[in-house]
């Protein structure tokens, strides 16, 4: 099965996760960086979720699952290790609503990629189920590579773009934007050096205008 790759918007949807286990905790953790409206349906949960549904970040539903349960739901996570209710709840789940079955024993909509996120900064990765450990390596890999000072990176990225773009248009915004990516720059935000970075960006838009 080829996947098709995209990134989307949940925030505000119901989104409901049929289990209580470390998988659905894997599960929670990912969908609580955004907000989404999340609702885990079990009769247990562990530890990490019941902390997260005393924070009021999840809803918890302390019952079997039901068919109801799904209704209005955008996205439908069925990771409980029992088939049986992994079935109900493929059998429930409308055309609409995108799937996932961590038992990958019958209808997978879509599948969750290892993420490594920084900021507006979001690099992900997949085997596409083959090897997820090969998919826990990579994830640690980037996550070195790509370390922490991206967050700020980017937002000064973001936030320079939106300056030129204010003021420059044709060859000359094209020859800034591409400037922005001048190693120097990283390397600035890297050693914690962001004022040179503010004052390198200044100094180009006061020479070009």
């Amino acid at each position: 099965m080829n996947y098709f790759p995209l990134l989307m918007n949940i925030d505000y949807k119901k989104v409901v996760v049929v289990g209580g286990g470390h998988v659905a905790r894997q599960k929670v953790e990912a969908l609580l960086t955004t907000k989404a409206l999340v609702t885990v349906i079990s009769p247990e949960v562990t530890e990490t979720l019941q902390h997260y549904i005393n924070e009021g970040l999840v809803t918890w539903k302390d019952k079997a699952f039901e068919p109801a349960d799904l209704d209005d739901a955008a996205l439908i996570f069925a990771v409980t290790n029992d088939e049986g209710v992994n079935n109900a709840v493929e059998e429930a789940a409308q055309h609409w609503q995108l799937l996932s079955r961590a038992d990958a024993k019958g209808r997978v909509d879509f599948i969750n990629p290892a993420v490594v996120r920084r900021g507006d900064f979001v690099v992900t990765v997949s085997t596409s189920g083959a090897s997820p450990g090969l998919t826990r390596q990579v994830k640690i890999d980037l996550a070195e590579q790509y370390g922490e000072h991206y967050t700020q990176y980017v937002a000064f990225l973001k936030e320079a773009r939106q300056k030129i773009l204010k003021v420059f248009t044709g060859d000359l915004k094209k020859q800034l934007l591409a400037e922005l990516l001048d190693p120097q720059i990283l390397q600035w935000m890297e050693q914690g050096e962001k004022q040179k970075c503010e004052a390198w960006l200044e100094q180009r838009i006061g020479e070009k205008r």
